[in-house]
């Protein structure tokens, strides 16, 4: 039955001309929202018999105040629902002399679909729709229900999107979820858990002075090298592998710099540096915190500055969701009924839209077939696997 999808390309081209021509982006990108790109979604599965609800999230930044999600369902043999979660917001195109061409105008050339959104995330948008078309063409039960969840501001926090609608009455303790929007062009890999995120700004104060006479200051440069080549300490700290991800220890990352003096000939008095770790879920963040402090007092103590510290961003990790959970499993049956190949249970070190399913105790799994073109110049998808995706969302829905 799932093979009748193969006969969807043209279905898969207009979709994504459609999709790519209607802007929407947040915000905090300059944009108006999804507004546009919802209504077309809703016109779209009204043409198909169906009846899509929007949850309308209040944001006064944009100009109609409000953000849309787009709900629609397709009733099953169980009330158990499986839903396919994707968003609808994109990022902006950067630098345009980077595209060949326009960036909200899609190009086809043989099996690759390019413009802004296309694969991030407009591939299981569109996968997702040719599950529901194929669906209504059978006229046929399956044993799960089947939910589209298409939400607003995924690519800036999710606040007016997947946040608010699990605020709302619509799912069930035992519901599953599908996220097509991390994946690789093998399409094997299903992303079931996540690193923890955090961000700490340091600022290391000492006491300014020309640079020929550095007895009479305090160099905060040399202490934050020396506080930066410590911070080595915290792998030994906690040394934890995970092999679910890649690498499997926990990450401490000493990345951006801010600017101290503008001249050679003086000593800085104040340094500022940032850390970026991604620790494995088994760790607590206040526990990290605790140990980096740690070593800032041996810092200040051997270089005599003083050191502050600003929480940039602190996102403890979502409980995993287990290899044997339902979805997971399913989705593995799926994909090698479909693809014929074993999919194999990933960790990766940036947050998903998943961790928010995950901390309200809902099994969802992360997966797709994706080139990895999400954000760059020239984003292309495939036809192919926007096709195949749709037919392993479809299996899914058959026990």
């Amino acid at each position: 039955m799932d093979k009748g999808i193969l006969a969807y390309r043209n279905e898969v081209i207009y979709l994504q001309q459609e999709l790519v021509q209607r802007t929407a982006l947040g915000p905090e990108n300059g944009g108006q929202g999804e507004e546009e790109k919802a209504y077309f979604l809703v016109d779209y599965l009204n043409k198909l018999g169906f009846n899509p609800q929007i949850y309308w999230a209040t944001d006064t930044r944009v100009a109609s105040g409000k953000r849309p999600n787009v709900v629609a369902r397709y009733a099953g043999k169980s009330s158990k629902t499986l839903w396919i979660l994707s968003h609808l917001d994109v990022v902006p195109p950067g630098d345009l002399s980077l595209w060949k061409s326009n960036p909200y105008e899609i190009v086809v050339d043989g099996d690759y679909i390019y413009g802004r959104g296309v694969e991030d995330n407009h591939q299981g948008i569109v996968s997702s729709l040719l599950v529901l078309k194929r669906l209504k063409e059978l006229d046929i039960t399956p044993d799960y229900s089947l939910g589209l969840l298409f939400v607003a501001d995924e690519e800036t926090g999710s606040k007016y999107g997947l946040q608010y609608l699990l605020n709302q009455d619509i799912f069930q303790s035992d519901d599953l979820f599908l996220v097509p929007d991390h994946g690789t062009p093998e399409g094997d890999s299903i992303e079931i858990a996540e690193k923890s995120m955090f961000w700490l700004k340091i600022i290391v104060e000492g006491k300014q002075c020309h640079a020929s006479v550095p007895d009479k200051g305090v160099n905060s440069l040399v202490a934050s090298a020396d506080f930066i080549l410590r911070l080595e300490e915290l792998k030994n700290i906690f040394p934890l592998k995970n092999p679910l991800f890649d690498p499997a220890r926990s990450t401490f990352s000493p990345t951006k710099k801010e600017a101290n003096v503008e001249n050679i000939n003086t000593i800085p008095g104040k340094d500022i540096f940032y850390l970026d770790s991604r620790v494995l879920p088994e760790y607590k963040l206040e526990d990290v915190l605790e140990e980096i402090k740690k070593i800032g007092q041996e810092v200040e103590k051997k270089r005599n500055v003083n050191i502050k510290y600003e929480i940039v961003m602190q996102e403890q990790a979502a409980p995993i969701t287990p290899e044997e959970s339902e979805v997971v499993t399913c989705l593995k049956k799926a994909i090698f009924s479909v693809l014929k190949k074993k999919a194999k249970c990933i960790g990766v070190g940036g947050g998903t839209v998943a961790a928010f399913l995950r901390r309200k105790g809902f099994e969802a799994a992360v997966w797709s077939t994706l080139l990895g073109f999400a954000h760059q110049p020239n984003e292309r998808s495939s036809i192919t696997n926007t096709l195949n995706d749709a037919r392993v969302m479809f299996k899914m829905l058959f026990k």
